[in-house]
């Protein structure tokens, strides 16, 4: 037997042996590059390459369900599946984690990054859901300082969504030389719900949304964004958005977990995107999570964001109309040592 093919089923059977008593996932079929795609003839330096879509994405437990999802219909829907690379952020305790997208996507190229969860928990202020107080929820902000300086361009995807459409178009987003990030800007929101009433009675806070933004600020979705990466390192933003977290931890100026800060930092500097790329709050709102529909308009990109989660409201049996689009993406196998005979 050759010996890589070896080597790749001996990893496989500790894998599938560290699964026991746990959740277990379906290995997803592999999908293949059409004709008309980029032929990559020496792909050993997959993680640097622009000749590639990068995506990034964190891995944590209680999300893994998601993150499976959200692969699958990555590559499902991409016309050349074989030219994506995902870059995966995961704490040191939980490493381990990556084990499952090895079994289920034991072709799949990604490379995982430690996460020093220690180090951010500090600058975490509490919020309006338990959930957005996770470490790795603010991974996000630290991305250009964790994954390796030679990626130029990547897309940030939250855990709970799907995409069904082809990833490449979003990838291939143009963003202008004196922009660092795109996303879907939605500027009906209520912006100034986002900060508390001690920001805005502060002039020198509030000040800071009219100073040097391009267009008047507006809300817009941390969940899925394209970032130019070098861009971000040259202009030092992980360090202004913790200046803000710092400053949130003496005077409380919001509310809603990691969203503010980008919000000060970048709204109103954004290349917008279209709407179709985020038809977020499919979860319904961060305390009731009722079921919502979707926006008006085409879709690419449906975004469970809110407290209601596809997974968690199907496994209770209350699930919301929307969640029926969640499930073909599911690979959790079924633990029939809990279903009732």
């Amino acid at each position: 037997m050759h010996s890589s093919l070896l080597l790749h089923l001996t990893i496989l059977f500790i894998f599938t042996a560290s699964f026991a008593g746990g959740e277990r996932f379906k290995e997803a079929p592999e999908f293949f590059n059409s004709p008309e795609c980029l032929t990559i003839l020496n792909d050993d330096d997959f993680v640097c390459s622009d000749k590639y879509v990068h995506v990034a994405m964190t891995l944590d437990a209680a999300y893994l369900r998601g993150s499976m999802a959200v692969i699958l219909s990555v590559l499902q829907h991409s016309s050349c599946p074989q030219n994506i690379v995902f870059h995966f952020v995961t704490s040191k305790q939980t490493y381990r984690l990556q084990n499952y997208v090895v079994s289920s996507f034991p072709y799949l190229k990604f490379r995982i990054y430690p996460y020093d969860v220690a180090a951010i928990s500090g600058l975490i202020s509490t919020s309006i859901r338990s959930a957005l107080d996770s470490p790795l929820n603010y991974a996000r902000n630290y991305l250009a300082d964790i994954l390796p300086t030679c990626l130029s361009r990547v897309i940030y995807l939250d855990s709970d969504l799907i995409l069904v459409d082809d990833i490449s178009k979003l990838f291939s987003t143009h963003i202008p030389n004196d922009i660092v990030l795109a996303a879907p800007e939605y500027c009906n929101a209520n912006f100034t719900t986002y900060f508390t009433p001690t920001f805005w009675s502060n002039p020198s806070l509030s000040i800071t949304l009219s100073l040097n933004r391009l267009r008047p600020p507006c809300y817009f979705n941390t969940g899925v964004m394209v970032i130019e990466l070098k861009k971000w390192r040259e202009g030092d933003y992980t360090r202004k958005i913790i200046e803000w977290m710092e400053l949130q931890k003496r005077i409380r100026i919001y509310e809603l977990g990691s969203l503010p800060p980008f919000l000060l930092v970048f709204a109103g500097n954004i290349a917008p995107v279209d709407h179709r790329w985020n038809q977020h709050g499919l979860g319904g709102d961060n305390f009731r999570g009722l079921c919502r529909d979707l926006h008006p308009g085409p879709v690419s990109l449906l975004h469970w964001s809110g407290k209601g989660k596809p997974w968690v409201r199907l496994d209770s049996g209350r699930a919301c109309p929307l969640d029926a689009l969640w499930v073909p993406y599911d690979l959790l196998e079924p633990r029939f040592d809990l279903i009732e005979t």
